[in-house]
């Protein structure tokens, strides 16, 4: 049971990035959620636009096409990243009861999970980054025809 302790004060550290990941996939299911409603709010909108306003609101809808595909990839990954986090918990403790050779497979698995969080958060910085553009185009679309 000594023996045990220190492996378990080991695995401790992938356990906080589950649960910091899971914040994060959170934060992502609903901005995805927010991207999906409004995307249905100007389909709804362009039944009744007239072609000034379907000029308006077409490029705001592939906006948010792109953004919900991003948001959808990042939360993938995300995913990705907590399973590798969650696998190298277990391996790390197998490795420790087994007395198995495995610190290239446990190197492998944190780096898979660090480069899946990694491009998991740069894909969220460009949704952001994208719902800052159509934020943009729906300005001008409203500062040129009350303007």
């Amino acid at each position: 049971m000594t023996d045990l302790i220190p492996v378990l004060q080991t695995a401790i550290g992938p356990v906080i990035l589950i649960s910091g990941i899971g914040l994060l996939l959170l934060t992502m299911t609903n901005r995805l959620g927010r991207a999906i409603d409004r995307a249905r709010l100007i389909s709804s909108q362009l039944t009744q636009a007239n072609s000034s306003s379907r000029a308006d609101l077409e490029p705001q809808l592939r906006i948010l096409w792109r953004r919900a595909g991003r948001i959808r990839t990042a939360i993938a990954l995300s995913a990705a990243s907590a399973l590798s986090a969650a696998l190298l918990v277990i391996l790390i403790f197998f490795t420790a009861v087994l007395g198995l050779p495995t610190a290239w497979l446990i190197a492998s698995l944190f780096t898979a999970c660090m480069l899946c969080l990694i491009a998991s958060l740069v894909l969220f910085m460009n949704d952001i980054n994208q719902s800052l553009a159509a934020l943009k185009l729906e300005i001008q679309a409203h500062v040129v025809r009350d303007g």
